[in-house]
């Protein structure tokens, strides 16, 4: 076997190697996700269950708002990311008893629903819609990680 076909096999094996171990990364968050917490019911579970019980507060605006949030991301991982931040929106909603899912619900549901490295595109976001971020300026600045822990 020529020398040059040895260094491409082996080439090969290093990229095929490569991305199964990024797929099984990927595989692995996805079962984490999946296993029951200590009350029974795994993180997706509650990410359905919120979505489910608010869905009847959702409005067309809210949902055309939601749906412009997490169109940077990248289409294979923007229904997921929709899902989760829904999730958390509508959890905000229903433990505060708010009649209807809002564009600041959906604001303060995004920064606590996506990491840090986000919050730079939804700056960028609100100035361009015009919508007044102050309020949440705390939060982007490192509060809303602690307050989601807690």
């Amino acid at each position: 076997m020529p020398q040059w076909m040895a260094w491409m096999i082996f080439f090969w094996v290093f990229i095929m190697v490569g991305f199964m171990a990024i797929g099984g990364f990927f595989m692995f968050r996805k079962f984490l996700k999946v296993l029951p917490k200590q009350d029974g019911k795994s993180t997706l579970d509650w990410q359905n269950h919120w979505v489910e019980a608010s869905r009847h507060l959702w409005t067309e605006e809210s949902k055309a708002f939601l749906s412009q949030l997490v169109d940077p991301v990248p289409a294979a991982f923007r229904d997921i990311a929709k899902h989760s931040i829904a999730a958390r929106i509508g959890q905000l909603a229903l433990e505060r008893g708010a009649p209807e899912v809002t564009k600041e619900l959906c604001v303060e549901g995004y920064i606590l629903a996506t990491p840090r490295r986000d919050y730079k595109f939804l700056r960028k976001f609100l100035d361009d819609a015009g919508i007044d971020y102050e309020r949440y300026l705390p939060m982007l600045e490192g509060q809303a990680e602690a307050e989601s822990r807690a």
